[in-house]
This record gives C-alpha cells, sequence and structure tokens, in this order.
C-alpha cells in the first residue's frame, strides 16, 4: 500500500469520517420508518418520544405513555430533553426532528470509533486499535442502531467506551482534575442510563489498584470522583423527592421490568404487549393507580411469581443469559435443530454473527489473560457487571451494545495475535530451515 494511501487508512479522523458518512447513507433509506403513526407515532422514541413530547409541549418531564399521566421517573433525563429540545425546534415527530436526532445518533456512534482506536492501541496494541476502528466503523449494529432507532443506546455507547478509556488513562494519574472529569463523566454517562452505575465504581476501583500497586496516593482522587459524581446527580434527585414525595432512584421502572419477562410468559424475549405503553388496559391502570404505585405492584407481583416458581426464573434466567451472547432465543425443536420465527429471516444470520462475535471476543480475553496484558481485569470486569442487570430483567441487543465497543476491541486482538503467532511459527521454520548444516 502506498505511503499516503496507508498514513490516511490509519487515521482514527478518517476512519470517524467514514463510519458517519456510512451512517448518514443508511439513515437516508430508513428515516421515513420513524413516521409510522402506528399507535400515535410510537415508534419514534418510543417512551423517550412521548416524553420529550410533553417537555416540547410545555409539560415538562411527564407523560411517557400515549395518555397523559402525570409527572415520571420512567427514564433518566438526559436523552428525552435532548429530544425534547429537538421537537421544540424542528417540531413534534416530524421528519425534520428523525433526520436530526438520526444524525445525532449516526455522530454519536461514528465518534465512538476514537475511543475505540484509542483503548485498542494503548491497551493492546496500535495495531489491535487501528483495526478495531474499523471494526466498528463497518459493525452492523453500530450501524442499524444509529439509523433506525431513536433512543438513548448509541450516546450510552459513546459515554461509556469514553469512560473506559478514562480508567485507563487514570491509572497513571493522581491529579484531581482528572478524577474531577470521571466523575463528571461518569454522572453524565449515568443521567443517559443509569445502569452504567454498576460498572463506573468497578473502573475507578481499578485504577485505584493499579495506583496502589505502585505505591502512589489514591484516596483522596478517587474521593473528588465520587463527590463530583453525586453533586452532579443530586439535583435529578432532588427533583423526584419533590415530584414523588419520596425517594426516588434516578428511574423507577426496573421492577416493572423484571416482572414483564417474569411472569409466566416466555414466547418472546421481551413480551412487549404486557406494557403499558403497548396494553391499553395496563395504560388504564398506570394512570388510574399513578406511577409509583403501579411500579410497586409490578415489584409485587414479580416477586411473588419468582418466589412461587423459582425454577422458572433461574431457566429464564440462564436464556437471558444465552441470549445477551448468541441473540439466540427460540427454544430448541430437536436435539440438532433450533427453531427460527419466520417473521424474522434474518434469525439465523444473527445468531451465527453474535455468537461468532462473543466466541472472539472471549479468546481475544483469554489471550490477554494469557499474555499478562496489564487492562485484562479492565475488559473482564466491564463484561461481567454491565449485562449482569439484563439477565433478570429485558434481554435484547440493544441493552448489550453499550459494550460492544470492548468486545469488537478483544474480537480484533483475537485475529490479530493469532496472525502474529502464526507469522512467528512460520519465521521461526523458514529460520530453522536455512540453517547450515542441517541433518536432512
Amino acid at each position: 500500500m502506498p505511503e499516503k494511501l496507508r498514513r490516511l487508512a490509519g487515521s482514527v479522523w478518517f476512519i470517524t469520517l467514514v463510519a458517519f458518512a456510512i451512517r448518514m447513507i443508511v439513515v437516508a433509506f430508513l428515516y421515513q420508518g420513524q413516521m409510522n403513526p402506528r399507535r400515535d407515532h410510537f415508534p419514534f422514541g418510543y417512551e423517550a418520544g412521548r416524553i420529550a413530547r410533553a417537555i416540547a409541549s410545555g409539560r415538562g418531564f411527564s407523560d411517557p405513555l400515549s395518555i397523559q399521566t402525570g409527572a415520571t421517573a420512567w427514564m433518566a433525563p438526559l436523552y428525552p430533553y435532548l429530544v425534547g429540545g429537538v421537537f421544540k425546534i424542528f417540531g413534534i415527530y416530524t421528519v425534520g426532528s428523525a433526520i436530526v436526532l438520526l444524525t445525532l445518533n449516526s455522530l454519536f456512534s461514528a465518534f465512538t470509533c476514537v475511543p475505540v482506536f484509542s483503548i485498542g492501541r494503548d491497551s493492546l496494541g496500535p495495531r489491535t486499535g487501528t483495526i478495531a476502528a474499523w471494526a466498528w466503523a463497518l459493525f452492523p449494529y453500530s450501524i442499524l442502531l444509529s439509523a433506525d432507532m431513536i433512543w438513548e443506546t448509541c450516546l450510552t455507547t459513546l459515554l461509556l467506551t469514553s469512560q473506559f478509556l478514562i480508567a485507563l488513562r487514570l491509572e497513571h494519574s493522581t491529579r484531581l482534575r482528572a478524577w474531577a472529569g470521571f466523575g463528571l463523566l461518569g454522572s453524565i454517562t449515568a443521567l443517559t442510563n443509569p445502569v452504567v452505575l454498576s460498572v463506573i465504581p468497578l473502573f475507578a476501583g481499578w485504577a485505584c489498584h493499579r495506583l496502589h500497586r505502585r505505591g502512589e496516593k489514591w484516596g483522596l482522587p478517587a474521593l473528588v470522583a465520587a463527590v463530583v459524581l453525586i453533586l452532579v446527580l443530586l439535583p435529578w434527585e432532588a427533583r423526584n423527592y419533590r415530584t414523588f414525595d419520596e425517594l426516588v432512584p434516578l428511574r423507577d421502572n426496573l421492577w416493572m421490568n423484571i416482572w414483564l419477562t417474569n411472569h409466566g410468559d416466555a414466547s418472546l424475549f421481551t413480551p412487549e404487549t404486557s406494557l403499558p405503553s403497548t396494553n391499553d388496559a395496563e395504560a388504564q391502570e398506570f394512570s388510574r393507580v399513578g406511577e409509583l404505585a403501579y411500579m410497586a405492584e409490578k415489584r409485587r407481583q414479580a416477586i411473588d411469581f419468582i418466589r412461587s416458581q423459582p425454577g422458572w426464573f433461574a431457566w429464564m434466567t440462564f436464556r437471558r443469559f444465552l441470549y445477551t451472547w448468541t441473540g439466540a432465543w427460540s427454544l430448541p425443536q430437536s436435539p440438532i435443530a433450533v427453531h427460527f420465527d419466520p417473521d424474522e429471516p434474518f434469525d439465523p444470520a444473527n445468531v451465527a454473527f453474535c455468537t461468532g462475535l462473543s466466541a472472539l471476543a472471549f479468546l481475544g480475553l483469554r489471550r490477554a489473560f494469557v499474555k499478562g496484558a496489564e487492562t485484562r481485569w479492565l475488559y473482564a470486569l466491564l463484561l461481567t457487571s454491565f449485562p449482569l442487570l439484563y439477565y433478570f430483567s429485558i434481554s435484547q441487543m440493544r441493552y448489550r451494545h453499550p459494550i460492544d465497543p470492548e468486545l469488537v476491541i478483544l474480537a480484533v486482538y483475537a485475529c490479530v495475535s493469532s496472525l502474529d503467532s502464526e507469522r512467528r511459527i512460520a519465521v521461526d521454520t523458514h529460520c530453522f530451515d536455512a540453517a547450515p548444516g542441517r541433518a536432512e
């Protein structure tokens, strides 16, 4: 390859530009799907779109359903407010808003190439970083989710991947400003998707452990990061307390999601027909009793069902675990066949793709442990902790997507390290064959 072309192909900004161009081409074909009038434009942002409509209409952070139900804590605030701002400028459920929001998603997804490049380079080598950035630019889920769904997934992915990169850098830094930035980014990410709070303390703990091993002080930096994170989250917590007259976490729908997938219906990985968003009877009950009372009742129902059917719950948890890493939900119909829904013609290819990616990623993680890579435990902590909550509630590929960048990096590392090993074997064999005096 000519030198100029090789340098261009290795530029993370060129890769990012290509990634964005690909996503925008796909947006041009798919944006009309957001205009589906089904259930009063429900596919346009789903509950986030409902809340954004209320914000743009002057009703505040409220009404996650098609009917007006009042103030809500159904979602964390950052993304609905972003959508609400776009609605305010470009119109509610308009073509202009759809294009702007999908363009923002595409930007978030494309810019994820930057931390992917840096993480791969800094933790597993320059070749891994460059190839992983290209792999992310062409990653099918990244393209589809950014160009076809108005949701917080792509923003969460960019923020969490950046948080991973900062954690890598913090193992070499005790500067309070850097740790304060880590706490600030962590709070912003949590206000987008609170599930990340399951991994941010682990990132900080890993960095503190690395500092401790080198004999550097880590207590004050960690305290600064924690204080900044808590202070940024406090206003939203105060809003929830003032609104509902009781302590409410960043969002309140956890037990509803647990009940949704643990009440006896195993036909789909997410039986969405039981949601108040798509079930009129549930929506009326939600409106009648109020949001907190509805969520409390779902908590009671979920706990009662799990207690009465612990074996079923354990089996369903295992199925959600399996689905997270393979994309396969349907049960085997025979010892050698898996049933695929005829309405989902891409299921077989998707299962093969997801299973292959997971297998390569865990092979890459194993190689990292065998070779003693310093960052191996940071990858292991992320892959272990982030999906954990979804095993017990709702498991979907888009919910796993925030850790897909690290899966891509590890999968690329597995391939790169295998090729390097084969090259070393070939070189050693050639040197042995060429050695003078070798016995014939």
